[in-house]
């Protein structure tokens, strides 16, 4: 069932597209200023908003702005007794899904809505299909079967379903916001905002302003009010990626937005009440930066109250294979190509490497190959040096779960390029006659 959000400062108007929407077989809002209504778009859950363009305070043209900037693809449908070109005009460019003057007609109202939300259905459709045909699901982005995945998995399930905040610990490029987006898809708050933000992005004077937003004349260049993300993320999750790395200043104000769910704007004075969960992650050991003095303490245990280790990829190798896969799909159908899969010798260098940049870096690895390869199968040839030249140790790495023939011909294939492609070399290392290697090469 769509939810439609009505805003206007006539209660009877209010009414009365009420009734009619619920008549439709749609779940009706309703605001009675811009402000209202903006506070429950940013709660979630709103699929088309219809506002007055006339009202004190927020009006209907800025209603119209900050929703198909801040919540893109949420039709906005704008009402004035005062109708004209140009009032039409600027509404249309702030982003206006159309355009109706008062008196309405509600046959002709009924049919935008319902061409309004067409649109916006089949755009869900094109984003879950999109998902679909790149390995990713909508439901569990989280790819692998390793018992360390369950382990996080597990604790997702138990977390997401409270109001906990949450820590997520572990190296740059494990997927701690894939952890975070998951906390917040299986919580009560998913239809509500996600808002991410690295704090280490910014500059210190720039961070607090971005977290809590600032007033009008807050400081030179601030020409208008503009809200932070904590705002933003009313009704919903705030992810703070990189906690570790704010300034003491912003970790006071950050610890009384978690004790009493208050703040003030930089330069203002009213205190805005905010309903939020906050997820954060580091890589950093938060312990040692407290007895360091460098983190509060009070604001640790605050923050820390279940803890999510994302394990490395080195420590989830049963993994590596699944994500290679997931990630050719997404690179293929990006570079519209048909590679089928990785031969034997790229995927026992890609097994022993050690993925010091983890996740990210193995996704940046898969999309270079797919760019470098020519043929219809990645070759050792089409990664990057990076990988084969670390990788050259005299070790074999074999995933588990493959046939034995094609673990065996990973094995001859490996021993091979060792001997320099030596096959009488190759053999004797292996123990088996010139003519079995041929053999189980395929060489006739």
């Amino acid at each position: 069932m769509f939810t439609i959000l009505t805003i206007d400062d006539e209660e009877n108007i209010r009414n009365g597209l009420a009734d009619n929407f619920e008549l439709e077989g749609y779940k009706v809002c309703q605001a009675s200023n811009g402000a209202d209504g903006l506070k429950l778009v940013n709660q979630g859950g709103i699929d088309l908003v219809i506002t007055d363009l006339r009202m004190d305070g927020i009006s209907g043209q800025e209603v119209v702005r900050t929703v198909t900037t801040e919540h893109p693809g949420i039709p906005v449908i704008v009402l004035t007794g005062h109708g004209s070109i140009d009032d039409a005009t600027a509404a249309t460019k702030a982003g206006a899904f159309d355009f109706l003057t008062k008196p309405l007609d509600l046959d002709h109202l009924n049919l935008i809505v319902k061409n309004a939300l067409k649109g916006r259905e089949q755009q869900q459709k094109i984003i879950e299909l999109q998902n679909k045909l790149s390995g990713v699901s909508s439901a569990s982005p989280m790819i692998g079967k390793s018992a360390e995945l369950t382990k996080v998995r597990n604790l997702i399930s138990k977390a997401a379903p409270t109001k906990a905040n949450v820590l997520i610990t572990g190296e740059s490029g494990v997927g701690k916001e894939l952890v975070a987006r998951e906390i917040h898809n299986q919580s009560e708050r998913k239809n509500g905002p996600f808002i991410a933000v690295n704090c280490s992005a910014f500059s210190e004077s720039l961070l607090e302003s971005e977290l809590f937003g600032y007033e009008k004349g807050a400081f030179t260049g601030a020409e208008s009010v503009h809200k932070g993300r904590f705002e933003l993320a009313n009704g919903g999750t705030i992810f703070l990626d990189e906690i570790g790395e704010i300034n003491s200043i912003t970790q006071v104000k950050l610890l009384r937005v978690l004790q009493e769910r208050k703040f003030e704007r930089v330069g203002g004075e009213e205190t805005l009440d905010v309903d939020v969960r906050v997820v954060a992650a580091t890589n950093r050991k938060l312990e040692e930066e407290v007895k360091a003095g460098r983190f509060r303490e009070d604001l640790f245990y605050r923050l820390n109250v279940v803890r999510i280790e994302m394990p490395s990829l080195r420590e989830r190798k049963d993994d590596i294979p699944l994500l290679m896969h997931s990630f050719l799909r997404e690179f293929n159908i990006e570079n519209k190509k048909n590679i089928k899969g990785f031969d034997n010798r790229s995927k026992s260098f890609m097994l022993k490497y050690q993925w010091p940049g983890n996740i990210r870096e193995l996704k940046n690895c898969v999309e270079s190959a797919v760019v470098m390869c020519n043929g219809d199968e990645i070759t050792a040839a089409d990664l990057p040096a990076s990988i084969t030249s670390a990788a050259n140790e005299k070790t074999i790495s074999v995933p588990l779960g493959i046939p034995l023939e094609e673990a065996e011909l990973m094995i001859i294939q490996e021993n091979l390029a060792a001997c320099n492609g030596n096959k009488t070399k190759c053999a004797q290392v292996l123990g088996i006659g010139r003519k079995t290697l041929h053999r189980k090469l395929g060489i006739e």
